[in-house]
């Protein structure tokens, strides 16, 4: 059986509407808060989230992804480059005074914040999403061994399953998250 190809190659295939539906239902949170976090407005976000898709419909069929370098870094660059070009407005630039200036974070730190942060809720709403992919006893299995760390004999005997039934849950779920989010995470 050959294992199906990541999200990212999928996206490449004309007709993939499919596809296009399931990024969108993935990445939609995530540019949403982004756009949050960089001082968008409600409105101004969620007009900036169609922005980027936008744009990726053009740029993603043509994209090559190269496993040396981050997905996620390129489609935040992408986000705040499209940020930047919404909000060109001539301003006057204000002074930083040193007490705004204690307050930043350091770059290594906000960078390991930013990867958590993209890691979490990529993963979050990857699983939210294949969540109706499974059967019910498979998901259970699965949630309440790996997410909530319970022991495979406890959930088995909970849920009137083998140890081993808990194990290949666990193993099928995780297996195709793996596919699911092969190239989007580093």
């Amino acid at each position: 059986m050959e294992t199906p190809a990541s999200l990212l190659e999928r996206l490449r295939r004309p007709a993939a509407e499919a596809e296009w539906a399931r990024f969108v239902q993935l990445y939609t949170p995530l540019l949403y808060h982004w756009a949050r976090q960089v001082g968008a407005r409600p409105d101004e976000a969620a007009d900036l989230v169609q922005e980027v898709f936008a744009l990726l419909v053009q740029k993603l069929p043509d994209f090559a992804y190269d496993r040396s370098k981050s997905f996620r870094s390129w489609l935040r660059t992408v986000t705040l480059n499209k940020w930047r070009e919404v909000r060109r407005r001539p301003t006057a630039p204000r002074q930083a005074q040193e007490a705004d200036l204690e307050d930043l974070a350091s770059p290594d730190s906000a960078a390991e914040i930013w990867e958590a942060e993209y890691r979490d809720r990529v993963v979050s709403r990857a699983l939210e999403l294949m969540r109706t992919d499974f059967q019910t006893p498979t998901w259970q299995a699965f949630w309440e061994h790996r997410v909530a760390g319970r022991s495979a004999p406890e959930v088995a005997a909970e849920l009137g399953l083998s140890v081993n039934a808990v194990y290949l849950a666990t193993s099928r779920v995780l297996r195709r998250l793996r596919e699911e989010l092969d190239g989007l995470l580093n």
